[in-house]
């Protein structure tokens, strides 16, 4: 089988996932405390690069709660995603941004097929989406032709390395612990009992592949010392320690090491 098929079977395998959770993705996460501050840590970050009234294409955006959040901010937002499952779900709920938010079924590997190109402000990828391909490069090096000059990209990755993960072999959990040493050729995840490949990229891979034409604005470790969403209930059970990891991890999100041990990294960068 060839990489271009693999790639291929991967995403539609990634597509059928998150179309089967599309209907009740909302429901298991809009309430999780830590999911709420990762969502906050975010629009943080992208707020302070968007200029008013930014033309803006975000990739994988789900069921559509971060569009929502820019189209309320002023923003107009063309809203891709390769789940028709999760697109359908962003139709129905993005009804009063109409005017602000259009969507399109369209995979990130190939943008150059998009029938709104733009060119855009900005374009934005949150919560690892990007982790579901193995030809990331491939949709790193198709941006310049969708913005404008100068314009920015944010992208929210998972990378080869998460503090928090590794510390749980000492609960025993090796295979969680590991899972992403030993990853080149993507590991296995699962959703809703469909199966697909999920591939980690440190930000070096991201500067490296586009320091010819792009600057680094800004790189901040996401959840580096507040623990991943999915160790559950721990805000809810620990408010204090929460409160404090919260705190110093706000301090310390864009400074060394920390920045790199997060279970995801905010990074920006500027076309050149």
């Amino acid at each position: 089988m060839t990489n271009i098929s693999i790639a291929t079977n991967n995403e539609a395998s990634a597509a059928d996932a998150f179309t089967r959770q599309s209907a009740v993705f909302d429901q298991i996460y809009l309430g999780n405390t830590i999911i709420n501050y990762k969502r906050a840590r975010v629009r943080q970050h992208i707020l302070q690069y968007l200029a008013p009234g930014s033309n803006i294409l975000e990739l994988n955006s789900g069921t559509g709660e971060d569009a929502i959040y820019l189209a309320n901010e002023g923003h107009k937002i063309h809203a891709t995603d390769i789940s028709g499952g999760m697109q359908q779900v962003l139709e129905k709920k993005s009804v009063p941004f109409r005017h602000r938010i259009s969507f399109e079924t369209c995979s990130f590997t190939q943008l150059d097929q998009l029938q709104n190109r733009g060119p855009f402000d900005h374009i934005f990828s949150n919560f690892g989406g990007l982790n579901c391909t193995g030809e990331l490069q491939k949709v790193l090096l198709s941006f310049d032709k969708l913005l404008k000059p100068g314009g920015k990209v944010t992208l929210v990755i998972i990378p080869g390395f998460c503090l928090w993960e590794t510390l749980l072999v000492f609960k025993g959990k090796f295979k969680t612990a590991f899972r992403r040493f030993f990853s080149s050729k993507g590991r296995t995840a699962h959703i809703e009992g469909a199966y697909f490949k999920c591939y980690y990229y440190n930000p070096s891979f991201i500067i490296n592949t586009l320091q010819q034409s792009y600057k680094v604005l800004s790189l901040e470790g996401l959840c580096t010392l507040v623990p991943p969403s999915y160790i559950e209930g721990f805000a809810e059970k620990h408010p204090k320690a929460y409160n404090f990891l919260k705190n110093k991890e706000d301090k310390l999100k864009d400074k060394r090491p920390w920045k790199y041990m997060g279970d995801y990294f905010i990074i920006s960068l500027q076309k050149k």
